[in-house]
């Protein structure tokens, strides 16, 4: 579940060392799935094709055709009065992805080695549920339902619409990794933030909550 607006401060700050963890996750998944041979623009996964199981309750409008590579502008989602900007996401010295940075509430972060979202393939799209004082911009992530809509707007002057499969929260030490970043031969995309409840003992919180959609 996401986080409380409404909580104590203090009890937010100590939340915030687990949103870190939500980037170690995807990038063990990423590099196997993302990482998994050579890739080009048009192809920016080079694993194979794989539909999950949120496949099988996919919108019966069909998914839309496949748009080219573009970047990313703007993320919004209306049933939870998102409007969020967009920043890049790479890989860091670590070997971990690096998190959209903390000061910033109203910001989401794009796996740019991974798909455009609207381009074949499964794009990544990552937020924090809070920071170190207030909730953050996928705070309400939860509300979302099958069948409901949200859109990224790119750089291409293109609206790239797309209509929720399904939402689903997944214990971080048993998460379906295939199922969530595996290459599609459609235009697919994953919305993520961490979820369930927060663990003092290891500053972090129990789940990732995953918003399975695809292109209209």
């Amino acid at each position: 579940m996401a986080a409380d607006p409404s909580s104590a401060p203090g009890e937010q700050g100590a939340r915030r060392g687990g949103r870190r963890t939500l980037w170690a996750v995807v990038i063990v998944v990423l590099a196997v799935t993302v990482f998994g041979g050579p890739h080009g623009a048009g192809d920016p996964a080079g694993t194979s094709r794989a539909s999950g199981s949120s496949a099988a309750r996919t919108d019966p409008r069909g998914a839309g055709e496949a748009l080219p590579r573009s970047t990313p502008l703007r993320l919004l989602i209306p049933k939870i009065s998102v409007d969020a900007p967009f920043t890049a996401l790479t890989i860091g010295g670590s070997g971990q992805l690096e998190p959209p940075p903390s000061d910033n509430t109203n910001l989401v972060g794009w796996y740019v080695d991974g798909a455009s979202p609207g381009e074949k393939g499964t794009a990544v799209i990552a937020g924090h549920v809070d920071t170190a004082t207030s909730a953050a911009v996928f705070a309400n992530l939860d509300r979302l339902e099958e069948g409901d809509l949200f859109s990224v707007d790119r750089a291409d002057g293109r609206r790239a619409s797309f209509v929720v499969d399904d939402t689903e929260t997944f214990p971080k030490d048993d998460f379906p990794s295939k199922r969530v970043y595996a290459d599609t031969s459609r235009p697919e995309l994953r919305l993520i933030t961490c979820a369930g409840d927060y663990d003092h003992t290891v500053n972090d919180y129990t789940d990732n909550l995953v918003v399975f959609a695809h292109l209209l």
